[in-house]
Order: C-alpha cells, then structure tokens, then sequence
C-alpha cells in the first residue's frame, strides 16, 4: 500500500509549513497514473495524522485524468486505458501530459493557535 508512504510524506510537508499551527484542511492534486486507491488513501491519511498538527484535518483530493499528446497527429486525449495510445490514431507514439501529479494544493490552519 503506497498510500501510506505517499501520506507521510504530505504531513512530512505540510507540517513542516504549517510552523505549529493546527491544519484544519489540506487539499491534494493526485494524477490518475498514481495509481493511489482513494480508500486505501483515506485509511492511510487518518494513520498518518494521528497524533500531530494534522491530526482530524480533512484530506481534499481533486483526481487529474491522465492525459496524452501524439507525436504522430498532435492530438491531446484523455487515456481510458492505462496504455499509452492516441485517443484520436491510435499511435503508440505519445508523451504524457497530465496525471502523474502529486502536488499538495492548499493547506487551510487554524490561525492564533500557534
């Protein structure tokens, strides 16, 4: 389960600039080649958090559709598959785009609590 992995280190960041404050809310951009299980992420996010500045702040997750761009006819498609192929040809020629992202958004604290 890398959920778990992938949680300690956005409470690793986000304590780190929350500077002490309690965080009431993180929000999360998570690309569909991740491959993280939402479930298995929510699990792993109240372990992660229990017992620091996290601890009951809610996990906001936006999911990012893994998209491609052709080589061969310039076209962007969103992948249904996790192939790497033109949406639009069928070319196996493409570049990922989109939807391998792992980015921590936005932290909302609690302010006058540090």
């Amino acid at each position: 389960m890398h959920e778990l992995a992938l949680c300690r280190a956005v409470v690793a960041t986000v304590d780190r600039h929350a500077a002490g404050r309690p965080v009431v809310r993180v929000r999360l951009r998570v690309g569909r080649l991740r491959q993280v299980v939402p479930e298995a992420l929510d699990l792993a996010w109240h372990a992660s958090t229990t017992g620091t500045a996290l601890a009951g702040a809610a996990l906001e997750v936006e999911t990012v559709p893994a998209e491609v761009r052709c080589a061969d006819c310039a076209a962007c498609t969103v992948l249904e598959w996790p192939v790497p192929v033109c949406g639009a040809c069928g070319s196996h020629g493409v570049e990922v785009v989109a939807g391998e992202e792992l980015l921590v958004t936005s932290i909302d604290v609690r302010e006058g609590a540090a």
